[in-house]
C-alpha cells in the first residue's frame, strides 16, 4: 500500500513539475514576444516576468529536493552540492514570495481609492514604491543567505567530526530547525505586506460598492470588476503560499524523521503554490487570457 501512494505521488509531483514549468514558461514567453514587439514591457509585466522566472527556480528546487530525499540522500552530506543548493533554494524561495508580495502592493496602489494624501503620495510614485520594496528585500536576502550559511556550515562540519548514523540524524535535526526559524523569520515580513494589501482592498471595495448602491451598475462596473478580480489573485495567492508553507513545514520535520511517504505528499502539496498559481495570473491578466485561449484553440483545431 505504502509503494502504491509513493508512486502515485511520485506521479503526481511530476505532472505538477511539468505544469508549473508550463504555466510560468508561458508567461515568460508571451511577455517577452510583447517586449520585442512593442520595445518597452509594463510595469506589471516586468514583476511577472521576475515572479515567473523566480518560480521556475523554486519549482526546480522542489522536484531536485523530492529526487535528491528519496533517491541520493547523499546530496545533504557533500559541502559543495549542499552549499549551491541551499542558495538557490534561498535566493528562488525569496523572489517568488517578494515579487508576489510586490504584485499584491502595485494592485493595492492601482486599484484602491483612498483620500489619504500618504496613499495618494504613494499612488503617484508606485514605480518608485515597488523598486523601493524590492531594494528593500535585498538586505533580507542577504541576512537571510549569511544566516543559512552559517546554518550550512555547522552542519557540514559536525557530519566530518562524526559520520556515524546517530549522530548524523541528530545534527540534521538540530540543522532542519535552525533553517526552519530562519525561513520562518524571514516570511513573516512579506506574507504579512500581502494580507494588507488584502484587508485594505477588501476595504477599497466596500467603499466603492457603498458609493454605487444607488447605480444600476452592480459588478459590471470596471473599478468593482478590478476590485474582485485583484482581490481573487491576492487571496489565493495568501491561501497557495499558507498551504506552501505548511507542507513545507511538515516536509522537513518527516525528512528528519526519515518518513519518506508524509515527506512526498508535502512535496506534493507545495509544489501547488508556484504551480497553480500562475495560472491564477495568466486567467487575471487580460493579455495572458487572451494568449492563452489562442494557444487552446490552436491546439484545439490542430486535434
Amino acid at each position: 500500500m505504502e509503494s502504491t501512494l509513493q508512486y502515485i505521488f511520485n506521479l503526481i509531483i511530476i505532472a505538477e513539475f511539468m505544469l508549473g514549468n508550463l504555466s510560468n514558461g508561458f508567461i515568460v514567453l508571451i511577455n517577452c514576444i510583447d517586449w520585442v514587439n512593442k520595445r518597452k514591457l509594463s510595469l506589471v509585466d516586468q514583476i511577472l516576468i521576475i515572479l515567473a522566472i523566480s518560480r521556475i527556480g523554486l519549482i526546480w528546487e522542489i522536484f531536485v529536493n523530492w529526487f535528491a530525499t528519496l533517491y541520493y540522500p547523499a546530496l545533504y552530506v557533500a559541502a559543495t552540492e549542499l552549499r549551491l543548493f541551499i542558495v538557490a533554494w534561498v535566493v528562488a524561495y525569496h523572489f517568488s514570495l517578494w515579487l508576489a508580495t510586490i504584485l499584491s502592493v502595485f494592485y493595492l496602489l492601482k486599484i484602491a481609492t483612498f483620500s489619504s494624501p500618504t496613499f495618494l503620495y504613494l499612488q503617484w510614485r508606485v514605480k518608485k514604491v515597488i523598486l523601493t520594496i524590492l531594494l528593500g528585500s535585498l538586505i533580507f536576502l542577504i541576512l537571510n543567505l549569511i544566516q543559512m550559511n552559517t546554518h550550512v556550515q555547522d552542519w557540514i562540519a559536525g557530519y566530518e567530526r562524526n559520520t556515524t548514523w546517530n549522530f548524523k540524524t541528530s545534527d540534521f535535526a538540530t540543522f532542519t530547525q535552525l533553517t526552519l526559524f530562519t525561513m520562518t523569520m524571514f516570511t513573516v515580513m512579506p506574507f504579512t505586506v500581502a494580507l494588507i494589501a488584502f484587508l485594505l482592498l477588501i476595504f477599497s471595495l466596500w467603499k466603492h460598492l457603498q458609493k454605487m448602491q444607488l447605480s444600476f451598475k452592480g459588478h459590471r462596473d470596471p473599478r468593482t470588476r478590478a476590485h474582485i478580480n485583484a482581490l481573487k489573485t491576492v487571496i489565493l495567492f495568501l491561501l497557495l503560499y499558507a498551504t506552501f508553507f505548511l507542507s513545507f513545514l511538515i516536509s522537513w520535520i518527516a525528512e528528519t524523521n526519515q518518513a519518506k511517504l508524509v515527506h512526498t505528499f508535502c512535496q506534493t502539496i507545495g509544489i501547488i503554490y508556484p504551480s497553480i498559481h500562475s495560472f491564477v495570473l495568466i486567467l487575471g491578466n487580460s493579455k495572458l487570457r487572451q494568449a492563452c485561449l489562442w494557444v487552446a484553440a490552436k491546439v484545439w483545431a490542430i486535434r
